[in-house]
């Protein structure tokens, strides 16, 4: 699927210059008291070894930047919603730039595919942990040539050849005894010719990379300077939420807003695509509004079934073959040929993301142009729907990105409904106000975009000396992919890439082995969770392979390393979880488990000691997490991820659930849908594979380890088998 199949589906323009590839230009300009200016464009439009003009075309769209105060301002390119993105490709630049870590600031990109574009995708965005490793050499490259221009500069003032000049933490020095920071050399460097190439640290040569760099937006966020799309306050605001309907599908049949009317501050009601529309002049009379307005709904097309019903439909086709995602050797002989065989059928429910910012977009339309304030994950799919409800040209529509209180996968979406709804408001009022569209935490919870329920069957056979023999892994889910522009590109034969990642992609030397797939259809929104489909893949392949340890009699770290000498990586980081566990040297009185996983490209592995109380409640003491993600850019940021995406996958394996009952979701806030708590959060150990390979992402692959590891734990502690989730489902010693 290439980017213009992307844009015909979501109606985005086409791009005015050619499509850049990895293999771009990057461009200078510059002006008197503008200092330098650094970023990319296509290739046709630029040629290397020109000088840049004082007003040149590429202004708007660098990536670094610097002022003649000597301050540093890398454009980021990816929403920032706590993972670090800003400080990871800050970090970037200051290393090949050779700057100091307090010259740094940071700006997000504007909505623009030619000059930002995640290579992954062909489109702005970020999602399945792309972040850095797609931008790890571009924002190297940016800061390498912005520091030969500057050395240029320097030595064409100074009459002195470049090889006796230095640079370091933002000062440029010449063995004359001559220096000048950035910033005053930053003019006239944007007159030098930019430079083909330039050539990149070695690693041996790392100041920040591999090293502490401290985070860029800590200081702003402690002092409560960041500003998130909630922050925004304009002359004249009104604030908008919806009546949204109680089941998935239905539509405004008609509506009294006699009530919410009468509420001092509402200013209008007026009925959208997605619902009622209240407007009024403060967020109070808004939320009162939205509970006082009577709505009769036509559920006619809606999703009425419970939780257990579509479970019930999705086992029923456990018993049939699906579409096959990956078949090696011949099953039907392998599990003839076991001595021993074990089936195993797994729940998985419905997830929500629960960010602490629930969606929410600020708009501002006049009929003739727009403004948009958005934590906006999919840049490019946010500003061409906005573009087409307001039926926009592209230039008149302006983007901001801004900081977002996590997201999880929750912003990015193909259909970005929340910023659709916002245009829809604003275009339905009509007047040239700023609105600002909130989400409650209830909408939030009850709003759809869960990841799907799943159910699995895993069969497995073991021969007379306990090595697998067979393994059939049936999957029975909702696709995330179907109806969005993702299917033509990651949807095969019928098998959704994101269904059967994790199982499909078993590491293990299983000489007979297949994984198929059936796709079913519900009325429920579904969207990527958190390392999407690793949360439930990555529990039924490790729950299993420990269950077939046990069975054979061995030990599951033994037992797996015996199957991974084709896959170093996930050995490698094993081995490291094992040795710093200490692994054969339990604590009296906790159970301990081992698992290992990779996704989006890195590979981790945890020991989880957990110990079980009397009355059956769990409590995960200890985790430690080995992980191998390449070339660690931010030691402090991986080891924080792995922590962050630890607890998010703990809470989630020990009580997260959404349930629905005819069609209506149960739960509302945190008091049901349960989150982990700041008491239940382990004691983590993160120890990072010291690797030469290219970095890959941190922010999903620390989330589905832990429910396997912890799950093992109690395999081996009690017997018993995890298979329906949360863990609080089961019945573990000491339950009734």
């Amino acid at each position: 699927m290439t980017e213009m199949d992307i844009r015909s589906i979501f109606a985005m323009p086409s791009p005015k210059a050619p499509d850049a590839s990895r293999r771009t230009f990057l461009k200078i300009s510059g002006g008197v008291g503008a200092g330098l200016i650094l970023g990319l464009a296509a290739p046709a439009s630029f040629g290397a070894g020109d000088a840049v003009a004082a007003e040149g075309p590429f202004e708007p769209n660098p990536f670094v930047k610097i002022a003649p105060d000597n301050t540093v301002t890398v454009i980021i390119k990816h929403l920032d919603k706590g993972q670090g993105a800003a400080t990871g490709l800050s970090t970037l630049v200051a290393e090949e730039l050779d700057a100091s870590h307090d010259q740094i600031r940071t700006e997000f990109a504007p909505a623009d595919a030619v000059k930002y574009k995640n290579f992954a995708f062909g489109v702005q965005g970020v999602g399945g942990s792309t972040g850095l490793p797609n931008s790890y050499e571009q924002y190297r490259k940016a800061g390498a040539i912005a520091r030969a221009m500057l050395v240029a500069a320097a030595a064409k003032a100074w009459g002195v050849d470049t090889s006796t000049i230095t640079v370091k933490g933002g000062v440029v020095s010449s063995s004359s005894g001559k220096s000048a920071t950035f910033g005053d050399l930053a003019e006239k460097a944007a007159a030098e010719p930019v430079p083909a190439d330039a050539p990149l640290k070695d690693a041996k040569d790392f100041q920040f990379i591999g090293k502490p760099f401290p985070r860029v937006d800590s200081p702003i966020k402690v002092r409560g300077e960041a500003k998130y799309t909630i922050d925004h306050q304009f002359d004249g605001m009104l604030i908008a939420t919806i009546a949204r309907p109680p089941l998935f599908g239905a539509k405004v049949q008609s509506y009294d807003a006699s009530d919410a009317e009468k509420i001092k501050g509402v200013v209008k009601v007026l009925q959208v695509p997605q619902g009622v529309a209240i407007l009024a002049t403060s967020t109070w009379a808004a939320l009162k509004a939205q509970r006082a307005i009577k709505v009769s709904w036509d559920e006619s097309q809606a999703e009425k079934r419970s939780s257990s019903e579509i479970i019930a439909a999705y086992k029923a086709k456990l018993d049939q073959q699906g579409a096959v995602a990956k078949s090696v050797g011949n099953v039907e002989d392998g599990f003839k040929s076991a001595g021993k065989v074990i089936e195993v059928d797994f729940e998985f429910p419905y997830l929500a993301h629960a960010p602490m910012e629930p969606m929410d977009c600020v708009i501002r339309f006049d009929g003739k142009s727009a403004e948009i304030w958005t934590g906006s994950q999919l840049q490019t799919v946010d500003h061409g729907t906005a573009c087409s409800i307001l039926n926009l040209k592209p230039e008149n529509v302006q983007l901001h990105t801004v900081w977002a209180g996590g997201s999880f996968g929750r912003r990015a979406i193909a259909d970005s409904h929340y910023v659709r709804e916002a245009c829809e408001v604003a275009k339905a009022y009509g007047k040239p106000v700023p609105i600002k569209v909130l989400w409650t935490r209830e909408d939030d919870v009850q709003g759809g975009y869960y990841r799907p329920i799943y159910v699995h069957r895993v069969k497995a056979g073991l021969d007379q000396d306990g090595n697998i023999v067979a393994w059939r892994h049936r999957i029975v889910g909702q696709s995330i992919l179907a109806g969005t522009p993702f299917e033509k590109m990651m949807v095969k034969d019928g098998v959704d890439a994101t269904s059967v990642e994790g199982a499909s992609t078993l590491p293990y030397a299983i000489p007979n082995f297949e994984v198929d797939l059936h796709t079913e259809k519900t009325g429920v929104p579904v969207l990527w969770w958190r390392s999407v489909g690793a949360t439930h893949t990555a529990h039924a392949t490790e729950h299993m392979i420990d269950m077939l340890a046990k069975e054979a009699g061995k030990d599951p770290v033994a037992f797996r390393l015996a199957m991974l000498k084709d896959h170093p990586r996930h050995a490698g980081v094993l081995k490291l979880a094992a040795e710093k566990a200490g692994w054969g040297q339990p604590t009296p009185g906790l159970l301990r488990g081992v698992a290992v996983h990779e996704s989006f490209g890195s590979f981790v592995a945890n020991v989880a000691d957990v110990r079980l109380h009397d009355d059956g409640t769990i409590k995960v003491e200890r985790v430690v997490c080995a992980v191998d993600c390449g070339v660690a850019v931010n030691p402090d940021v991986v080891a924080a991820q792995m922590e962050g995406g630890l607890g998010y996958g703990l809470g989630a394996a020990l009580k997260g659930a959404i349930t629905l009952k005819d069609g209506a979701v149960e739960q509302t806030n945190f008091d049901g849908y349960e989150v982990l708590r700041m008491s239940e959060m382990p004691h983590v150990e993160v120890h990072i594979v010291p690797s030469v390979e290219k970095p890959s992402g941190v922010g999903e692959p620390g989330t589905p380890v832990v429910l396997p590891a912890v799950a093992n734990a109690l395999l081996w502690g009690t017997g018993v088998r995890s298979t329906v989730m949360p863990l609080r489902q089961q019945k573990y010693k000491g339950q009734a």
